[in-house]
């Protein structure tokens, strides 16, 4: 599958747990929220605690429809940047994590539509 799916979703959840913080949500910090789930997003199996914590961080600290769009951009563009990723194990992460995402995980997505 592809780089793509799995780079958002690794944005998504560092820029959650950004605006966790109070802050304005930065691709930096979603990427490294998501840091942990590099390894199922490139190979499956179990996901970590970490991972999911990530994820979680990043789903609570996108309260604002501009967190949820930037958090959505930052993992498009983030999942060009890592090699190896599935795509469909990107879309499942929030699943296996608990974690509610208001929009389906995909590389075709337009994060402007998101409310």
């Amino acid at each position: 599958m592809s780089n793509f799916k799995l780079a958002c979703v690794v944005m998504m959840c560092m820029a959650l747990l950004s605006a966790q913080n109070g802050d304005a949500l930065s691709c930096g910090e979603v990427t490294n929220s998501l840091k942990p789930c590099l390894h199922y997003l490139q190979n499956g199996g179990v996901v970590s605690p970490s991972c999911c914590y990530g994820i979680k961080g990043v789903v609570n600290a996108a309260r604002t429809i501009a967190d949820r769009r930037a958090t959505c951009d930052c993992l498009k563009s983030a999942a060009t940047s890592f090699k190896g990723l599935n795509v469909d194990f990107a879309a499942a992460l929030p699943d296996k994590c608990g974690a509610r995402i208001p929009y389906k995980i995909s590389p075709s997505i337009n994060c402007a539509s998101i409310k």
